[in-house]
């Protein structure tokens, strides 16, 4: 019998030398990171993740199979990652010039994980399973290894569908999980009729239909707090200028005050009071009297020491600090130098955070109490991308709160992935999240991820907005991660002893 276009396709492939087959891989990997925000081309996701499976299942040995990966991970982060360029050009003639090293250096070495996927799948026999299993391992590491960083996970690609839904069971991993298995999915339909592929595609169909049925609907109870979310939009350039500060922190106050109706809670965005915490009396009664006596809660630095934290504050009706929280998460290289405290001990003191340069990680997750409105788990800004840091907070609360600076994000997509992410911590949790931007997008989300009012990239402004009220506990926020991690390493294991077996002794 006669092979048929895609068999010949994946003949032509196995015969593609390294040198063609790579830039293919890079190709296929930036193809699958349109389906992250705010391009939102889900079906490329899968579209490009399907033809890097062709591309693996014709790469023999682990070794090039793992340089397969990471040029199709280089690819794929290149593009999703590529408001990494952002940061640098704020002030371009100093740092200009590291954006491009920036790009390539972050999406290469994120590769690096992709890469060891890609070998685990080739070593464990290369199947379906296998490359599903080894991916979701993959991102998994890339979440917790190193301090950590899951921004664009393939899963996240489904943020925007009906699939949200099911992060509520299992997650970011969950939502990858799904990707990757229509991926091979497809290529095992297109490559000759497999049942195993169509009912694993019909399956997630029902899953995505299933997804808009078990929707919940919306829930704002007529007694639910209002918060009053400010969005200043003071571009990054600017921000901390003496020149524009006063117009800035006067826009806020004006926001603050206005509306024919006060709210029950207002919130000001990332460092948002240009003063540090110890000096700030003036500057809090002057926020309060605009309030006419809400509780507000707003971002700014303060110092303890040497060491500098990157803080949270709640003020009561009288403009008294009444929490504080820290942000534990800190951005490497952005925030602080990684081991920059040890370097002191050798007489290099230029990044020890303990001096003050840079920022000092807090204590941890905590819930605050904000009366009149409920218990909030204070995020800022980074803290948002990480499962792990929502599922640190020692009790439940009653909302997410966070807010963030994404003007160092650029205007095309780092905000929007950002927005994209905090969708998913509330589906995960089935808790409402108060997010407000200095430049946007600031919005409430209801537990099941919609996002409600909000304030577009780019504007100044505010909205008053009831809050919605929790779900009870999900699934994911029971068991976090472990259910799919432990099924992935079972997977991958099975799979593993399995090829052993009918590899024989070598």
């Amino acid at each position: 019998m006669a092979d048929s276009p895609v068999q010949a396709t994946v003949a032509r492939a196995a015969a593609l030398r390294a040198r063609h087959r790579l830039p293919l891989a890079g190709l296929f990997g930036a193809l699958a990171a349109l389906g992250q925000a705010p391009w939102g081309l889900w079906p490329a996701t899968i579209a490009g993740l399907a033809a890097l499976c062709a591309l693996f299942t014709a790469t023999p040995g682990w070794r090039r199979a793992a340089l397969l990966g990471w040029a199709a991970g280089t690819g794929y982060f290149a593009l999703a990652l590529s408001w990494i360029v952002e940061p640098f050009l704020v002030d371009i003639a100093r740092h200009g010039w590291m954006a491009p090293f920036a790009l390539v250096g972050l999406s290469g070495g994120l590769a690096l994980f992709w890469a060891g996927g890609f070998a685990l799948a080739r070593a464990a026999g290369g199947r379906a399973p296998a490359f599903i299993a080894a991916l979701v391992l993959a991102e998994a590491a890339r979440t917790y290894l190193l301090t950590g960083f899951p921004w664009a996970q393939a899963g996240h690609a489904l943020i925007g569908t009906a699939w949200l839904h099911w992060a509520s069971l299992g997650g970011a991993l969950l939502l990858t999980t799904l990707t990757l298995a229509a991926a091979t999915a497809l290529w095992l339909v297109l490559t000759g009729p497999r049942l195993p592929a169509v009912a694993t595609l019909l399956a997630l169909a029902a899953l995505h239909l299933g997804g808009s049925a078990l929707m919940p609907p919306p829930d704002t109870p007529a007694d639910t707090p209002v918060v009053r979310l400010i969005q200043p939009n003071a571009p990054q350039h600017q921000k901390w200028d003496p020149a524009h500060i006063p117009t800035f922190f006067n826009r806020q106050i004006a926001f603050t005050a206005e509306g024919p109706q006060r709210p029950d809670l207002i919130v000001w965005p990332e460092t948002a009071v240009p003063v540090l915490l110890h000096r700030a009396g003036p500057t809090f009664q002057a926020i309060s009297e605009a309030a006419g006596g809400v509780p507000v809660v707003l971002g700014l630095q303060r110092i303890d020491g040497l060491r500098f934290y990157n803080s949270l504050v709640a003020l009561d009706e009288t403009g008294t600090a009444s929490a504080v929280y820290d942000k534990h998460h800190l951005v490497p290289f952005g925030e602080y130098i990684p081991f920059g405290d040890r370097l002191q001990a050798l007489g290099i003191s230029a990044f020890a955070a303990q001096q003050g340069n840079g920022y000092s990680s807090g204590p941890g997750a905590r819930v605050i109490d904000l009366p009149g409105t409920g218990r909030a788990l204070p995020l800022i800004c980074y803290e948002g991308v990480f499962p792990q840091d929502v599922a640190a907070a020692p009790e439940r609360p009653d909302m997410l709160l966070l807010i963030t600076n994404d003007a160092w994000f650029g205007q095309v997509s780092g905000p929007y992935q950002h927005l994209a992410q905090a969708r998913l911590r509330s589906v995960e949790q089935g808790l409402p999240m108060i997010r407000v931007a200095n430049t946007g997008v600031s919005a409430m989300i209801d537990p099941a991820g919609r996002v409600i009012d909000p304030i577009p990239l780019g504007q100044a402004g505010w909205r008053d907005i009831p809050l919605p009220a929790p779900l009870p506990p999900t699934f994911y926020a029971r068991t976090g991660d472990a259910p799919a991690l432990l099924l992935a390493a079972l997977i991958l294991g099975l799979c593993l002893v399995r090829y052993r077996k009918r590899s024989g002794p070598r």
